[in-house]
């Protein structure tokens, strides 16, 4: 006789195991799928508010805004403008919010807001070329000087990071020298840095910024300095040579393209106004998901109530894992194989008190309309038909009895399966007849007791979340359950008949 190797069987459990949780984390990082219920994630709503004066004629207003700022993700884009026409226009590296009027006069204000997510993964968008250094010339005495302010730049750098970095430094007011002293004026400094730095073959440009803080209005952009290392633009502090984005700050243009253009009006500008909310992780998830075409992926796209289906459906798993263990492991003997996970899934519709006296109600008449079908000596189909049908009967008039009574739990006794009910009555009085009252009860008592355990396992918001929004992690379940199937010792309730042999020790 040829003993096959279980090492097949193993690797395959192995292997179903490792692709839910592998699938599962790929949903979390990936998705932003929460592991657990009630998860919360920060969103800034920005708000611009543009305010102009119309010339009694049409008016078109364009807007500036990002298009993917560096550690944030833009999750919904709306405007306020009632009697406008309202597009955003995207090109090449560059995206705008227009306005647009046939006939406007007197003071006008215009609203676009959009919601922002903290994302640590999204970062600047790809450009289809590097960017060059613009020429700059410059006239006599301000060439001299500048060469003179880059070359000290130069000797204590090694990188365009930190010729940036040493350029600002030399340009602050406790550091000027008679070079600097003629170059920097209140109202050209950062123009100055920019124009310095490409003539020194750098890449830069300015750059906008909002400050997140909560519950601020009427907020202006800050100024940062931007350059291009080779491979990406960095964004330095021009005030203290800090270099990178800050958690707190949303880059809102990045570039030399005009913030705000408005043609049929004058008088104009833009002010921002911001608020810190706080939404489900869940919900979030999904509408990123939405937007990035990834629903298909889960149940959110189908109806609601195929969803509320589904939710059930999944949560069989759970109890069929339960009832499995309790029963290969424990040793607990119940009635049928898998009548407690029904129990179960009846206990979730009903709750567990209700549903409790419900089921013992319907199966105590029921085993008293049995005991007097068989006296009536029928055939087994008849005898079982008969018996669904009182079954049927006998869940309706508790449920009539219990909405005269003024209990609404009556109602959802029909939640129970009728035909599964019915064969439980059957085969608990055929046992009765065979065993005995006693094994009926033991049976029927483990049947309820696992029941239970798997409401509870089932019945737990965490069990709901993890089932219906990581659906692979039943791969896992059915890895263990293939496990606990390969088991053949002792079951920890026959370990009693040991207990004799503690006296010999």
């Amino acid at each position: 006789m040829t003993v096959r190797s279980r090492a097949p069987f193993y690797a395959f459990v192995v292997l179903l195991i490792a692709a839910g949780i592998s699938i599962a984390t790929w949903r979390h990082i990936e998705l932003g799928v929460p592991w657990m219920t009630g998860e919360q994630r920060p969103v800034w709503m920005i708000e611009a508010r543009v305010d102009f004066v119309g010339q009694d004629e049409a008016a078109q207003i364009s807007l500036h805004i990002p298009e993917q700022p560096p550690g944030f993700s833009i999750l919904t884009e709306q405007a306020a403008s009632p009697g406008y026409g309202f597009s955003i226009i995207e090109t090449s590296g560059s995206r705008r919010a227009e306005w647009t009027k046939r006939d406007v006069s007197g003071p006008q204000t215009l609203y676009f807001k959009a919601q922002f997510v903290p994302d640590d993964s999204a970062g600047e968008s790809a450009r289809s070329r590097k960017p060059r250094p613009t020429p700059t010339f410059w006239e006599e005495p301000q060439a001299t000087a500048v060469r003179e302010v880059l070359r000290q730049a130069n000797e204590r750098s090694s990188s365009p990071e930190s010729l940036t970095r040493e350029l600002i430094r030399l340009l602050q007011p406790d550091s000027r020298t008679q070079n600097t002293t003629l170059l920097v004026a209140d109202d050209n400094y950062l123009q100055l840095l920019v124009r310095m730095l490409n003539h020194a073959g750098i890449p830069a440009r300015t750059a906008d910024a909002l400050k997140l803080e909560d519950a601020r209005r009427r907020q202006q952009l800050m100024q940062f300095l931007q350059i291009h290392n080779g491979d990406r633009w960095l964004t330095f502090d021009p005030r203290t040579a800090e270099q990178g984005v800050p958690e707190n700050l949303l880059l809102w243009r990045q570039g030399s393209e005009s913030l705000l253009d408005v043609v049929g009006g004058d008088n104009s500008q833009v002010s921002f106004s911001m608020l810190r909310q706080t939404v489900p992780a869940l919900q979030l998830a999904t509408l990123e998901a939405n937007k990035n075409g990834l629903g298909v992926l889960g149940f959110y796209q189908l109806p609601i109530e195929e969803q509320s289906m589904f939710r059930m459906l999944l949560l069989l798993p759970i109890g069929a894992l339960i009832v499995a263990f309790m029963r290969i492991v424990i040793g607990v003997r119940t009635s049928g194989t898998f009548m407690p996970v029904l129990i179960a899934v009846a206990f979730v519709q009903t709750t567990l008190v209700p549903g409790l006296i419900a089921f013992l109600s319907v199966v105590a008449i029921g085993l008293l309309l049995r005991g007097y079908l068989s006296s009536l000596n029928l055939l087994l189909v008849s005898r079982i038909s008969a018996l669904i049908i009182l079954v049927i009967f006998i869940t309706a008039g508790l449920s009539i009895i219990g909405y005269q009574m003024g209990f609404n739990t009556g109602m959802t006794v029909t939640f129970f399966p009728m035909v599964i009910i019915a064969w439980t009555i059957e085969r608990m009085s055929i046992l009765w007849e065979e065993e005995g009252a006693r094994e009926v009860m033991v049976q029927g008592s483990g049947s309820l007791f696992v029941a239970i355990c798997a409401y509870l396992a089932m019945n737990t918001s965490l069990a709901g979340h993890l089932t219906f929004n990581f659906p692979e992690l039943h791969l896992v379940v059915l890895g263990l359950i293939l496990l606990m199937g390969q088991y053949t010792g002792y079951k920890l309730s026959e370990l009693r008949r040991f207990t004799p042999m503690k006296a010999y020790d």
